[in-house]
């Protein structure tokens, strides 16, 4: 087989991404496909428990992808046509698209500038106006699509790329003023604020398994959750409304297809027993960046927060010293057989929320500026030192023009 050359990211220098798999997790696959239990079986149940576990979680409840179980927590949370949730424009697009499907309307507040979390001084100031109503609340609402807005629901804060958010403080103001606290921790598997577990520091709290993330299920996600009563309906709408009690065909509720099958669930299995291996190896590679990055003035390695007792690493972003133009950067780097990737791009500045709410650039400027400034570099537990060098050497010679 021909060796990868610089600039053919048909085949890069270094992977972008790529998933920690043994043989353990091939044989669990495998022996699902020999018992042709593939849906809704012990597996999953497994998997379940093994999560709920390992994080000290009540209920744990797989599901079909982090976006589906972001979906059912707004379901379950009461959300409907014209309720506002105030969350973060720094995020996958799914945080925000969740609630378009229920038809509420996101309300956006900016950021911190150094984990890139929803600042929670900001939403604390935008509960209070809201509820004030009339031009108070209008400060915060979109130019346009929010003629019919309702009551505020909720606060979904995202922790990014791992970092759990405030939720100290975003708590606080979700109990002052009765909001349910939806946590999307589809990045932080591993996290943890304070020594809590994130994904248990709101209402409940979402897992992504995409092959990227600290374990893979291939496809999938993981809601968890403290309350008795999210569990059972989550249950429920995840598996097309079937409640307990319903017999096959019977179907209490208005649900969903959003079940984990029972093969991606073997696999989650396997990984989650190799959590704490997997995490250290990623943050291995972590420290193989930040000291080869060191020194390097053009370049802000990411910075972790004293909230944060521990980081479960999902990608590996350095922010480039205003100025200089990071895309530009990112076609040199490909040149050189190094995949990067700008991340994030701000939500608010999507082609559909712009056309459907207004959005303006300038209207998040901290976002904005993280969103223009962001670059990932190859990240994954299976890089080792070597390559990890190569990025960094790679990234100094574009920097220095070379």
């Amino acid at each position: 087989m021909a060796e990868p050359v610089p600039g053919d990211l048909s085949r890069p220098l270094v992977p972008m991404s790529a998933p920690d798999l043994t043989d353990e997790e091939r044989e669990a696959v495998a022996q699902v496909l020999r018992t042709m239990h593939l849906s809704l079986g012990p597996q999953q149940e497994a998997f379940e428990a093994a999560v709920a576990d390992t994080l000290g979680a009540r209920h744990a409840i797989a599901v079909s992808s982090g976006t589906a179980g972001l979906h059912l927590c707004i379901r379950v949370a009461g959300i409907g046509d014209g309720d506002l949730v105030i969350t973060t424009p720094f995020s996958f697009v799914a945080s925000a698209n969740v609630l378009l499907y229920e038809r509420a309307i996101p309300v956006f507040v900016d950021v911190d500038p150094v984990a890139g979390n929803l600042d929670p001084d900001l939403a604390a100031e935008a509960v209070v106006d809201l509820a004030r109503g009339g031009r108070a609340a209008s400060r915060w609402l979109p130019r346009r699509g929010a003629e019919k807005a309702g009551t505020l629901k909720a606060i979904l804060p995202v922790d990014v790329f791992g970092q759990p958010a405030d939720y100290e403080r975003l708590g606080r103001t979700a109990r002052d003023r009765s909001l349910a606290l939806i946590e999307d921790s589809c990045e932080a598997l591993g996290s943890t604020y304070e020594g809590q577990a994130a994904g248990l520091l709101g209402d409940a709290g979402v897992f992504g398994f995409y092959p990227n993330k600290q374990i893979t299920t291939g496809e999938g996600g993981m809601v968890v959750t403290q309350r008795d009563d999210w569990a059972e309906m989550i249950r429920a709408l995840r598996n097309q409304g079937r409640a307990p009690g319903d017999t096959w065909l019977e179907h209490t509720y208005l649900g969903y297809n959003y079940r984990l099958d029972e093969m991606s669930a073997a696999l989650g299995r396997a990984q989650v027993s190799r959590l704490d291996d997997l995490l250290r190896r990623r943050q291995q590679v972590a420290d193989w960046y930040q000291e080869g990055l060191a020194g390097l003035v053009e370049v802000e390695t990411p910075e972790m927060l004293p909230t944060t007792t521990r980081l479960g690493w999902f990608v590996y972003v350095i922010r480039l010293q205003s100025g200089i133009a990071r895309n530009e950067v990112s076609r040199k780097l490909a040149v050189r057989g190094i995949p990067s990737r700008p991340y994030f791009a701000p939500v608010h500045l999507q082609r559909y929320f712009v056309e459907r709410f207004g959005y303006q650039p300038g209207d998040y400027p901290v976002v904005e500026d993280l969103g223009n400034r962001s670059l990932a570099l190859p990240f994954s537990g299976v890089m080792n030192e070597s390559e990890v060098g190569m990025v960094c050497d790679a990234l100094r010679q574009v920097l220095a023009g070379s």
